[in-house]
């Protein structure tokens, strides 16, 4: 059998590939010895497996440390646990929701839906256009002329990168009651996040993203101040009798069986997160971020978008000359390099960035990027050069 051709990978904002080897080989040991539902039987099989679950929920919470009263509910994706939190919501019309330029269409798209039953005031956070800097003292101006009901911020930007004080902008929040929720999708497992401080009501996690997990599991953290309706119904193992979901949390949000395979890779992840350390993980993404944005800088026909002097983590969306992003994506798949084109789900950030509709070619590195992928890349860049 032929050789593979090695893929030059810059697609980690979309997934983190590859995982770390004890993700595979975890999964496949722990699937093959204990693959059983959880809470659905009393024998040491499902309880092994249900074991497996609560040491996950424990190892997250301790993760992004959390405080005691924070619970972890898990869904397929965070997609879902949007669609969970935010139509779970108990919505009134004139309410004010204020969200980030950043927000992907996890976010936009069920808002745009709850905008269809009920009168919402949708309001942008103010960041400046051309640093993507978060303007506080103009976000303190806005939230004091419309008080502010719910606050939904993008922790780092699925398109530039650029990193939010959620800290900060939620402390303004607070000081409202308003309800805060931060998507942690591109930054939990990456950014070494205290939300024993920060004031956020729910934060979402995907686990095939920074937790370097596998696909198919998702979920998110929230603190019992704040109430929601379940979106889903049904089974959850518990009090069967009851016509009605449980009252406890997570099983009033977990109905259906879990898949109990992702957890257990989510499980194997975090475990490498921990003995890894977060600050080494982001160390080295932050290090191939500057080694990326130091080789592309040798092309003029490449325009990067990036934030000035922020924050931002290792995602990068270039603008070439004369061509569209489909079509430097097709030649960097033909030359070994795997990119993002398009709009990334996030219409919003690019209409902000006045890059709609055409989008941008997406660079995004992670802790596993590696000399070879970046000399793959400097040769598709040189082909796209010469032969322009």
């Amino acid at each position: 059998m032929a050789s593979k051709k090695k893929i030059a990978y810059f697609d980690n904002a979309a997934t983190t590939f590859p995982k770390p080897e004890i993700v595979y080989q975890f999964m496949d040991e722990f699937y093959r010895q204990y693959g059983v539902n959880v809470g659905r039987g009393q024998h040491s099989l499902a309880n092994e497996a249900r074991l497996r679950v609560d040491d996950t929920r424990k190892r997250i919470l301790r993760l992004l440390h959390c405080t005691p009263d924070s619970k972890v509910v898990f869904t397929s994706s965070a997609t879902e646990s949007m669609n969970v939190i935010l139509q779970g919501l108990p919505w009134e019309n004139g309410m004010n929701v204020y969200v980030s330029p950043f927000e992907h269409n996890a976010v936009m798209r069920v808002l745009n839906h709850i905008g269809k039953k009920y009168n919402i005031n949708l309001q942008v956070l103010h960041v400046e256009e051309k640093t993507l800097f978060y303007d506080l003292e103009s976000i303190k101006y806005q939230f004091h002329d419309q008080t502010p009901h719910v606050v939904i911020v993008s922790h780092a930007s699925n398109v530039c990168g650029a990193v939010a004080p959620i800290k900060e902008i939620f402390d303004l929040a607070k000081t409202y009651n308003a309800v805060t929720v931060v998507d942690m999708a591109q930054t939990a497992g990456l950014i070494k996040t205290d939300l024993s401080v920060v004031k956020a009501d729910f934060a979402v996690f995907a686990g095939h993203k920074t937790l370097y997990g596998p696909l198919g599991i998702g979920g998110f953290i929230f603190k019992n101040d704040v109430k929601i309706n379940p979106l889903l119904y049904g089974g959850t193992g518990v009090d069967s009798a009851n016509p009605d979901l449980p009252e406890e949390i997570p099983e009033r949000f977990e109905v259906g069986s879990p898949n109990i395979l992702a957890i257990s890779g989510l499980n194997a992840a975090v475990k490498w997160i921990e003995n890894t350390t977060i600050e080494e993980i982001y160390k080295r993404e932050q290090e191939n971020k500057k080694k990326l944005i130091s080789l592309i800088k040798n092309y003029d026909n490449i325009k990067m978008l990036l934030p000035e002097k922020e924050e931002s983590i290792g995602v990068i969306s270039c603008v070439f000359d004369d061509y569209a992003s489909d079509s430097i994506g097709k030649v960097l798949d033909e030359q070994g390099v795997a990119v993002r084109t398009g709009l990334h789900c996030s219409p919003s950030a690019h209409r902000f960035m006045k890059t709609f509709p055409a989008g941008t070619v997406r660079f995004s590195v992670s802790y596993f990027t590696g000399e070879e992928d970046f000399e793959i890349l400097a040769g598709a860049l040189d082909y796209i050069q010469n032969n322009s």
